[in-house]
């Protein structure tokens, strides 16, 4: 009687061992399926300079990353489920961070150039926003880069405006001066070390309203250049592009990328024909 009882008792433990583990087997395959949902489940790690405004820029006061595009990221993010990191390092040394796989994209107004696009995926673009000359306020002598012959031009290192500059002064007649940030270019043009920089137009735009600092738009934008994110032209990310994409195409038809953009930049640059 006892070892039939014991038998008994044996039978509904291993009964009660199977349920849990099929509990746990169903738990896992549930878990699996939402994170293949959401996406590839791995986190984004995103660089930037950090010092963009109104891009990507650190807030003095929080010391946390804000701008427009940590807010574009965080509307991704919700939409495709990855977790994002930002890695923050000077200009010059992004592209050497995405090259070596240290960082998955660039997010600092990057521009969509034919040379670029050789070697790099990029996602839809997201900002249309020209090359635009930023003069010190009052100065209307100065509406193009005609007018800078003679006179100094403040570049950020690594930007391509430097190749703007120098496909059209084949003689050298314009002095360029280079800066880390863009930011110290804006400072030094308003107080008169330099007479111009160059921005995009979002940029100036924006920096011109936070700051009040006596400077203004040196004529019309000279080129319309299309930001868009870079990642490295492999396999592995042609999903995450598509990902991407599909989420930059929801946020465009729900208002919510124009939205971000009069925020940050005061006007809607998010369609080349605004």
């Amino acid at each position: 009687m006892y070892r039939k009882k014991r038998g008994t008792l044996q039978a509904v433990a291993l009964l009660m061992l199977a349920f849990v583990l099929l509990l746990t087997a169903c738990g896992e395959k549930s878990e699996k399926a939402g994170a293949s949902a959401k996406g590839s489940g791995k986190k984004l790690v995103i660089g930037s300079t950090g010092g963009f405004y109104p891009y990507v820029f650190q807030n003095s006061e929080t010391n946390k990353l804000e701008g427009f595009e940590v807010d574009l990221w965080q509307e991704i993010a919700l939409l495709t489920g990855y977790e994002v990191e930002w890695k923050t390092s000077e200009f010059s040394g992004l592209f050497g961070l995405l090259d070596t796989g240290k960082i998955d994209t660039i997010a600092n107004s990057i521009a969509v150039t034919e040379e670029r696009k050789q070697k790099y995926l990029f996602s839809e673009p997201y900002v249309y926003s020209g090359a635009q000359l930023v003069v010190k306020q009052g100065n209307e002598g100065i509406q193009s880069l005609e007018n800078l012959k003679g006179k100094k031009i403040g570049i950020q290192s690594g930007t391509n405006f430097a190749n703007l500059v120098k496909e059209f002064d084949k003689n050298g007649e314009i002095e360029i001066v280079n800066y880390e940030t863009a930011e110290a270019g804006f400072q030094d043009v308003a107080i008169g070390r330099i007479d111009a920089t160059f921005a995009t137009k979002a940029s100036a735009l924006g920096t011109i309203n936070k700051t009040k600092l006596p400077l203004q738009l040196g004529g019309k934008q000279l080129t319309t250049i299309p930001a868009a994110n870079p990642f490295l032209n492999n396999e592995g990310n042609k999903e995450l592009v598509n990902q991407v994409n599909d989420a930059l195409k929801k946020l465009r038809e729900n208002g919510k990328l124009a939205e971000i953009s009069k925020k940050w930049f005061t006007q809607d640059l998010t369609n080349p024909d605004n």
